[in-house]
């Protein structure tokens, strides 16, 4: 259930995609101190999020959820997808690849 995404520069894809949240360029995504994306609509909020490593030749991103409630399917889903969407829509120019796993796969934390 991560997501894994083969680029020439991984430090430079996560910070581009932080200075576009934080210069509003994006919508429907957030990052907190720690670095953890969240996905921002009612819908998904605060219910699980999306932390960054960063290893040679690829960014990834494994999910966290809450301590109270199940990673479900459509929980993980949601967020893989609409975080691939993202990068489709708006870094297309920083990465190969993007993919997502169906089974829990480092750095995936539930």
């Amino acid at each position: 259930m991560a997501l894994i995404i083969s680029t020439e520069n991984p430090d430079g894809l996560l910070i581009e995609i932080k200075r576009a949240i934080d210069a509003n360029e994006v919508e429907g995504w957030t990052y907190d101190s720690s670095g953890d994306f969240a996905h921002t609509p009612d819908k998904w909020v605060n219910r699980a999020w999306l932390r960054p490593e960063v290893s040679d030749g690829e960014l990834r991103l494994g999910i966290l959820g809450t301590k109270d409630a199940g990673m479900t399917a459509s929980l993980y889903s949601a967020y893989h997808a609409h975080f691939i969407e993202l990068l489709l829509t708006s870094f297309d120019k920083f990465f190969i690849t993007a993919a997502a796993t169906a089974k829990k796969t480092s750095p995936d934390y539930f």
